[in-house]
């Protein structure tokens, strides 16, 4: 039997956090989360993400993912007046979602749905989005349910009225507003997560750094189950990926590939943007327009195609995520790195701080 490399064990990708590390609400303004500067294999630098343009030349490129984040989440009751709630995923066609679902025993094929909007839910006489359950994933556990949206409507004006922002759950008792949970140049919707590391930057923040010579490119990926499903198995090459859909316009493959070729980086904002690019290389000679499905999975033994550099969040224990980065970094430097977060208290997860690696941090291996 050959032995399972340590990199690849999914124990091998735990840490403790502090309960309290858990960034439960953003900073204001959003640039002035801490930055965790990672720019040699052995060496880092503590900074604030405000100074980003200190690290960046002229020339280089931020690729940022511009989905945007649906109102996902609805809470309403079965006609039978059971309470229910469910957590949209992906739309499979016109007005049918893949949903997760709580409690799933309420959730039977057939069952008709009732959702209110959040703030009058009690409320006799409200409106009400009537929907039925038509079939279950076996997957995800989850169910497809469709939506009765009245005809000439758009199902994402709907959900703007009877929908709540989808916080991830390890966020308890927060009191951030729904649009600081959306990037400042969030377009495309579609997500039910947002990708985070675009959390910090604020309008003269990117401004300055466009005055400086660093361009803008964009992709879209609508973060999904395949973002924050978690790895279950232990020897990790087993996990599968869920697919997500991403796009890779032709701007941004023209001014990825003038980029390097005139010597400048370039640096993914965010693991959802790293998976588009590196998804959309697989099977490839060379970056192209791309529209469709991707479900890779990065860790460490990757061989990187394209990303230079990442700027991203502090990702949970044992989550692909940070499997990803540790295949940037080296797993163990970055489980080092984690532990010198925690000393200096920085904040983790969605709304916490950023890490910055720069080329120069690469793993060679």
């Amino acid at each position: 039997m050959i032995p399972i490399a340590l990199d690849q064990l999914l124990s091998a990708y735990d840490y403790k956090l502090p309960e309290e590390l858990i960034a439960q609400n953003p900073v204001v303004p959003r640039d002035s989360s801490r930055m965790l500067v990672v720019d040699s294999s052995l060496t880092h630098i503590h900074g604030t993400f405000r100074d980003l343009p200190n690290w960046l030349r002229p020339g280089d490129l931020l690729v940022l993912n511009n989905t945007r984040v649906l109102r996902a989440r609805l809470s309403g009751r079965k006609s039978t007046g059971a309470p229910v709630e469910i957590l949209l995923l992906e739309e499979k066609s016109l007005h049918c979602w893949l949903c997760l679902v709580k409690p799933g025993k309420r959730f039977k094929i057939g069952s008709e749905l009732w959702f209110y909007p959040p703030t009058d839910r009690e409320q006799a006489g409200e409106q009400i989005l009537k929907a039925r359950v038509i079939d279950r994933d076996g997957e995800t556990g989850g169910r497809i349910i469709a939506f009765d949206i009245p005809s000439g409507a758009s199902f994402y004006d709907v959900l703007e009225q009877f929908g709540e922002m989808p916080l991830p759950p390890y966020i308890t008792h927060s009191q951030a507003e729904g649009t600081q949970y959306q990037t400042i140049y969030a377009q495309c919707p579609g997500a039910v997560a947002a990708p985070t590391a675009g959390l910090h930057f604020t309008d003269q923040l990117l401004q300055t750094l466009q005055d400086q010579g660093v361009q803008l490119a964009y992709v879209t990926l609508h973060v999904g189950v395949g973002t924050f499903r978690p790895v279950e198995v232990e020897n990790i090459t087993q996990h599968q990926m869920h697919q997500e859909w991403i796009d890779i316009p032709p701007s941004t493959v023209t001014m990825i590939k003038s980029t390097q070729a005139q010597g400048g980086r370039v640096f993914a904002v965010g693991t959802t943007v790293v998976r588009s690019l590196e998804g959309a290389m697989q099977g490839q000679s060379e970056l192209s327009v791309f529209q469709g499905k991707t479900d890779l999975f990065i860790y460490p033994g990757y061989q990187w195609r394209l990303i230079d550099g990442l700027i991203t969040n502090f990702h949970l224990p044992r989550s692909s995520l940070l499997m990803l980065v540790g295949a940037l970094i080296g797993r163990e430097r970055l489980l080092e790195l984690y532990q010198i977060a925690i000393q200096e208290r920085y904040r983790f997860y969605s709304f916490g701080d950023a890490m910055l690696i720069l080329p120069g941090a690469r793993s060679r291996i």
